[in-house]
């Protein structure tokens, strides 16, 4: 991605403005809105793009020592979301440059064309509350993906139902609503395999949960306290 291209989804994560192409605007989960959310936000980013930006530049300086105890601390985040039943477990790097983790879920959560969560795929997601819940700083954005099957018009929002899905049975496990920063759709257009192809499809259709650095873990390793 070019570095121009970068600021300006930075920047678009910042200042949660009209970034976002017309294929979604994102939503909000407002007072009353699945599990009492309060204001969290799904905001599309990077929409058409194959990356997207990961959290929100902030404006503490992170010193390499803190980097380096962010970076530990996310090895064993990594560690507890690997032995998380069906998950796809890998790392990734944040607005921030700082280590996190990516969490990756495919159609054992949904049945076709439905956003409503399989009673099977509610062990996994326990076992990933369970998780977030012992790492409350921890930030958290939630991503929908689909396959190419299907009209944007349908997709699209598909996807962004699906990531409120887990978001919203998230919370209702006792994850703080407060963790979540992003909730997105982005229906067919960030493939990660050939949708020419029954496997590739498969493998299309996914949630994405990633994890990264809060101000206050930030704050800790700048510190020295993070463990």
């Amino acid at each position: 991605m070019k570095k121009t291209n970068l600021i300006a989804y930075v920047m678009c994560a910042l200042m949660v403005v009209g970034c976002s192409t017309s294929a979604g605007t994102g939503s909000l989960l407002g007072a009353g809105g699945g599990a009492g959310l309060g204001a969290l936000i799904g905001q599309i980013i990077g929409h058409n793009t194959k990356s997207t930006v990961i959290g929100a530049a902030i404006g503490t300086a992170v010193g390499a020592t803190a980097g380096t105890l962010i970076g530990k601390h996310m090895d064993k985040v990594k560690a507890k979301a690997a032995a998380v039943d069906n998950a796809q477990v890998s790392e990734i790097t944040d607005a921030n440059g700082l280590a996190g983790v990516k969490v990756s879920f495919g159609d054992i959560l949904f049945d076709t064309a439905k956003y409503n969560l399989k009673t099977a795929s509610k062990n996994s997601l326990n076992q990933l509350a369970n998780l977030l819940k012992s790492e409350p700083d921890v930030q958290i954005d939630i991503q929908g993906h689909t396959d190419s099957t299907g009209s944007d018009r349908v997709n699209d929002p598909l996807s962004e139902n699906r990531a409120q899905a887990v978001a919203q049975y998230l919370v209702q496990q006792g994850v703080p609503a407060s963790q979540f920063k992003n909730v997105s759709g982005f229906g067919s257009h960030n493939p990660i395999a050939d949708n020419s192809t029954a496997t590739g499809r498969a493998q299309n259709r996914r949630v994405e949960i990633y994890m990264y650095a809060s101000q206050s873990m930030i704050n800790a390793a700048n510190a020295g306290t993070l463990q």
